[in-house]
């Protein structure tokens, strides 16, 4: 991977699966144009931090890693910040952290070992040919993250991503299709689709129906077993969308659902659409087409205006949801948003508060959702074989969703990572599984 006597790169990544693609779309650009990569920050030249910006907790803990990296790195190593903090807040980052010796936007992407060069104070070196394949592989496990699609066309009131990453642009399914066919000849059993939003994806280029279009694609890719979709907006979920979701053999049945919250009139003052009712009526579509379909949602406590029935309301919700997983998170004040100046602004107290109270109520629905699984059949990508097999289920999203160990049976194959096998749940650890493996 890395070419004689070449400055050696390490690339840390925060965030989202989104920056997983980045970062490892920065490493093939930084291959291909005669630099190295080690994984260890104490042996780098430079350590490239791909952060994250989009609420104050990522920011705060982008700015430890970043001043953590500094205190620690080898002498005369350059460290620099990139990705969406550093996109949303370059100069001041640059001025209040001299720690850093750059600070890249996204514009840096494009050709990165000019500007990593620029930093060492390097002239123009030769470049290596690029791949048809602008990528290298940062983990070596089964699972691969493959943006659709970059960017935001909504305006979410609380979010600030369309101002951090522009406006939405759909890759050619072309391009998605060849770079999913790479990562089959990586070794990657199952892709997860990313982007800010992957309902989104064809609008652009005017295919309204164009990640159902995609999927049936994706679903001709030779020894591609697993393809799960992440980032789906309730209000855009088609039935062209849901018809292709349940019938692509290789499309598992996990739908990540957006909500943020049940309360219609809240919801209407986030700039997003739906209620409980019509919510509710998505899932039972989701669940008609497959019965045994994964949900991933997500809930936003303490938007400015929220009372105490708009709360009430999204625990209902939740408690009707059956949601196998539930992200909480409390409001966070984003400058440049439009939530930044309204009316309405609850305590922080009052915030965290909500937060921890949905929290529990989501840990436990959660683990409830988990035990009605019991004596369910279920498949299962290993991940790991150490001391014990470990893996996820297909309702499982990867790093976020739980786990499932696999335990012998008399006929207990051979396992290796990568493998998919069947196996019925016999016990629950909160939302982790406890399933028996049978003969493939």
């Amino acid at each position: 991977m890395n070419h004689p006597a070449s400055p050696l790169v390490s690339i840390v990544t925060l965030g989202c699966a989104r920056n997983d693609t980045d970062s490892e779309q920065l490493a093939g650009r930084i291959i291909s144009g005669g630099m190295g990569l080690t994984d260890d920050p104490g042996k780098a030249d430079i350590i490239l931090v791909n952060t994250c910006g989009f609420i104050e907790a990522a920011k705060k803990d982008s700015i430890d890693m970043l001043l953590s990296l500094a205190d620690a790195r080898r002498p005369k190593a350059k460290i620099i910040a990139t990705g969406c903090m550093a996109q949303r807040y370059g100069a001041e980052l640059a001025q209040s952290l001299p720690e850093l010796d750059a600070v890249f936007g996204f514009s840096a992407y494009d050709d990165i070992t000019a500007a990593l060069r620029g930093v060492l104070g390097e002239g123009e070196t030769t470049k290596v040919a690029s791949p048809s394949i602008v990528r290298a592989r940062l983990d070596a496990g089964p699972y691969a993250p493959l943006k659709i699609a970059s960017g935001c066309d909504r305006r979410c009131a609380f979010c600030a991503i369309p101002a951090i990453r522009g406006a939405y642009r759909s890759r050619p399914i072309a391009d998605i299709v060849a770079e999913a066919r790479w990562l089959v000849d990586q070794g990657v059993a199952e892709i997860m689709l990313v982007s800010e939003n992957s309902t989104g994806y064809g609008k652009d280029i005017g295919d309204r129906d164009g990640l159902a279009h995609l999927l049936r694609e994706l679903g001709k890719v030779d020894g591609l077993p697993w393809v799960r979709v992440s980032y789906l907006q309730p209000a855009e979920v088609t039935p062209a969308l849901l018809d292709a979701m349940a019938d692509v053999a290789n499309v598992v049945g996990y739908f990540d659902l957006s909500f943020q919250h049940a309360s219609g009139q809240l919801l209407r003052r986030m700039r997003r659409f739906g209620d409980t009712d019509s919510f509710l009526e998505l899932l039972a579509q989701v669940r008609r087409r497959c019965p045994r379909a994964g949900v991933r949602t997500s809930a936003l406590v303490g938007f400015p205006g929220e009372t105490q029935d708009d709360l009430a309301q999204l625990h209902d919700f939740l408690q009707q949801a059956r949601a196998d997983a539930i992200g909480v998170f409390g409001f966070s004040d984003e400058e440049g948003t439009e939530a930044y100046g309204l009316d309405g602004h609850l305590p922080a107290d009052v915030i965290d508060e909500r937060a921890r109270a949905t929290s529990e109520l989501a840990t436990w629905l959660m683990e409830s959702r988990a035990a009605e699984r019991l004596g369910e059949r279920v498949q299962v990508l290993v991940e790991s074989v150490d001391d014990v097999v470990t893996g996820r289920a297909a309702h499982q999203g990867p790093e976020v969703d739980g786990t499932t160990t696999l335990i012998s049976t008399d006929d207990q194959p051979v396992l290796a990572i990568g493998d998919l096998v069947w196996a019925t749940v016999i016990e629950t650890d909160g939302v982790d599984l406890l399933a028996a493996c049978q003969k493939l």
